[in-house]
């Protein structure tokens, strides 16, 4: 059904121009595709990735002058040039990229907006090339006026047509599912193995190309280049409402926004004439985004499918099932993991002070301390969370310490938090496979892929909630989805943040059961946990901290009855 109707649509609009050649509507179609294009492509970056761009229309002036530029000096069609202009574009952003990704948040909103400052002030500078306040013209139709807007209308309905199939391609590979990743916790996306540096810069590029290209043909269909009106904030504003009216993240909901959003703006032309057009249009505009931030905040077709959702049963998990687990997880011996005079300060505070330690392969090691010893710290410094001041941590004799977050999960290292760090708007199952290895272009779950993560969800009991959001599972579910998410991996050695805290007592048994298990297949295990029957009861080797020391090692007996260990941690936690 969904097909017939999207088909049905693409004849009516390849049938427009012949069936009904209104000059006016022609027009508001060919402004329509335009600011599709621009919040499609916008969209890669700020509804798949999370990152806020107020720059894009700088990608639109950038392939408008590239396409000028190489028409003129190569007398040949801006048609033809116009994907030069998508290249440039392209090109400028990669460099962009290294720049602006260093920031987030607020931060890269207002960089990518000083990038469109800026780039317009070069274009109206820059007079031996952009021609500066003269402007830039374009060469003459060649062409029948009877046919003038047909060129422009179908060549922007095509360019839609293959950003929309570049989204899809995108939303559907494991490109895009670890831009939704990065877009829902970036920091947990490369602790489960995304290069999320790569994958940012490579989301930045793909937005920014189809709006270079349109910048060409739009440039040609203006017939005149002027600075000001090819690098506005307001046309940058345009491409954020429209897509956020619409809904980002969607595939359809920055073209529902266009098509909503341009008339509007037409009409805006016309209530607003005279020098001071331009600052209340930006006025209007901006109350506009403010009132959809406000009212509308997830959009049009995000909105109707949490409608359509409501009503979900809640999700009980079955009893936990340990009679078959999978023979893939074998990684051998596990790993060794080395701790060497580790230091890290907080300003004046010391946490750790010279820690040294060593985690035996294939054992289960606790790692236990009052609050403030220095556990949490630790688990930050081995998995990259964190830089040491000084000292080195070693996985299996290599130095690991100055190595990226993705590479350390790569290299067998996996972790689960305190607090439970899902990709809450996603799947069970895509949360499962989130981290698995592939190609970017490979689909965003294989078979292969799938069956390990419904194997995985069927050892902890939650096969059925594969499809259920992650953030609608109660908190021990959460405990093991997070827990599994990093079994996908094949991690030779995992940290686990207080997997008792918070849970009840059976699923503490089954979260003890499990890691037993785990463990028979090789896997080791490092254990932060205040819960000292489970810890006690567990590991094989325990290391005590105190004042970011390590004041004791050895069996759970050995430490139990440590006199500095009764001081420290386990009589002063009584007092």
């Amino acid at each position: 059904m969904r097909i017939m109707v999207i088909g049905a649509g693409c004849a009516v609009l390849a049938l427009m121009p012949v069936l009904w050649g209104d000059a006016y509507y022609l027009n508001m179609l060919i402004l329509i595709f335009l600011l599709a294009i621009m919040a499609s492509s916008w969209n890669i970056m700020g509804g798949y990735t999370g990152y806020i761009s107020l720059g894009q229309s700088a990608f639109l002036g950038v392939g408008a002058y590239t396409t000028a530029i190489a028409a003129d000096a190569w007398s040949i069609s801006p048609f033809l040039a116009a994907p030069l202009g998508g290249l440039v574009a392209g090109a400028l952003a990669a460099v962009l990229g290294l720049v602006t990704f260093r920031a987030r948040g607020n931060a890269f909103i207002m960089i990518t907006f000083a990038m469109l400052y800026l780039l317009g002030i070069v274009a109206l500078n820059w007079t031996s090339v952009t021609n500066g306040n003269d402007g830039m013209v374009l060469p003459a139709l060649t062409w029948s006026r009877d046919y003038a807007l047909w060129p422009f209308y179908y060549g922007l309905l095509g360019l839609l047509i293959l950003t929309l199939l570049m989204s899809r391609a995108i939303a559907s590979s494991r490109f895009g599912l670890g831009l939704t990743a990065i877009r829902e916790d970036e920091e947990k996306a490369a602790g489960i193995g995304v290069h999320t540096s790569a994958a940012k810069l490579a989301a930045f590029v793909a937005s920014s190309v189809p709006i270079g290209v349109a910048g060409g043909v739009y440039g040609y269909y203006l017939g005149f280049l002027d600075s000001r009106a090819m690098f506005s904030i307001v046309t940058s504003i345009m491409i954020v409402l429209a897509a956020l009216l619409g809904g980002t993240g969607t595939l359809w909901g920055p073209v529902l926004g266009a098509f909503l959003l341009e008339p509007f703006s037409q009409l805006t032309n016309q209530l607003f004439t005279g020098p001071a057009a331009g600052a209340w249009r930006l006025i209007v505009f901006g109350g506009l985004l403010l009132a959809i931030l406000l009212f509308l905040p997830k959009g049009i077709i995000p909105g109707v499918r949490q409608a359509l959702a409501r009503g979900r049963p809640a999700a009980v998990g079955k009893r936990l099932t340990l009679t078959a687990v999978p023979s893939w997880l074998a990684v051998g011996d596990g790993a060794r993991l080395e701790a060497r005079d580790v230091r890290k300060r907080f300003g004046g505070l010391t946490v750790l002070d010279g820690l040294g330690l060593t985690v035996e392969p294939g054992s289960i090691t606790g790692l236990i301390g009052p609050n403030g010893s220095g556990k949490t710290t630790l688990f930050n410094l081995i998995d990259g969370a964190m830089k040491p001041d000084s000292g080195t941590i070693l996985l299996d004799g290599r130095r690991i310490d100055g190595s990226s977050r993705w590479v350390r999960s790569r290299s067998g290292l996996g972790r689960t938090h305190q607090i439970t760090r899902l990709f809450p708007k996603l799947s069970v199952l895509r949360n499962v496979v989130a981290g698995s290895n592939g190609s970017w272009a490979a689909p965003a779950i294989t078979g292969a892929q799938a069956a390990r993560g419904a194997e995985l969800l069927d050892l902890v009991g939650l096969a059925d909630y594969r499809d259920l959001p992650a953030g609608e599972l109660s908190y021990g579910q959460q405990k093991l989805i997070e827990l599994i998410q990093i079994l996908m991996l094949q991690p030779r050695l995992v940290l686990l943040d207080e997997p008792a805290g918070g849970i009840n007592p059976t699923q503490i048994e089954q979260m003890g059961a499990l890691i037993r298990e785990l463990n028979r297949t090789g896997t080791t295990f490092l254990i932060v946990e205040h819960n000292m029957p489970f810890v006690l009861g567990l590991c094989d080797t325990v290391h005590v901290l105190a004042g970011g020391r390590r004041i004791a090692s050895g069996t759970p007996q050995e430490v139990r009855s440590d006199p500095l260990v009764l001081d420290a941690y386990l009589t002063g936690a009584s007092q």
